[in-house]
């Protein structure tokens, strides 16, 4: 008769087994399944916290880009506004001494601050180019004339910076070494 309700073991000759009875080869067997077993998860693990950490990495770099692009998201604009600006300081330049007085260039002059107000509270501002030395990452030298050599002599065009990127180089003439 059998005794499904049993929870009795039983060896190969249908012998029941007890809790002191122990076969070292199933043990042994069992033993190295589960080491196998463990590594198999620890791997599993491993590779589940390395996607969790590239995952947290790309979602920081994410967020960095979208932070960039909304910081720069006006350069293209700017730099289609600065040649206005350019105009308005030569024409500023060039208003006959009888008529700088008059309201007209007055309100020309304001309306120009104006523009660069608003420029700056974008993020924009000028590089500082004359008596400078020459730094090719914020200049673009156009040509050299004698001078203190490396030295920037003439700024033919303002460069201007959004936040910390060149929007535009300022155009120079730097110094060659050669005494005038």
């Amino acid at each position: 008769m059998m005794n499904f309700g049993s929870s009795t073991m039983y060896d190969e000759e249908n012998m029941p087994l007890n809790d002191e009875t122990v076969l070292p080869e199933s043990v042994q067997a069992l033993s190295q399944e589960l080491d196998e077993v463990k590594a198999k998860a620890q791997e599993y693990l491993d590779g589940w916290q390395r996607g969790q950490a590239d995952f947290a990495n790309f979602r920081k770099r994410l967020e960095l880009d979208k932070l960039d692009a909304i910081k720069y998201a006006n350069a293209e604009l700017m730099l289609k506004i600065l040649p206005v600006l350019d105009d308005l300081a030569r024409a500023a330049k060039h208003v006959p001494p009888q008529m700088v007085s008059d309201p007209w260039v007055s309100g020309v002059n304001g309306i120009s601050r104006k523009l660069e107000t608003i420029l700056e509270t974008l993020g924009l501002s000028c590089i500082k180019a004359q008596g400078e030395m020459f730094d090719p990452c914020v200049h673009e030298a156009v040509s050299s004339i004698s001078g203190p050599d490396g030295q920037v002599i003439r700024e033919l065009e303002k460069g201007y910076k959004l936040n910390e990127r060149v929007l535009r180089p300022s155009k120079v003439m730097v110094g060659n070494g050669e005494d005038e």
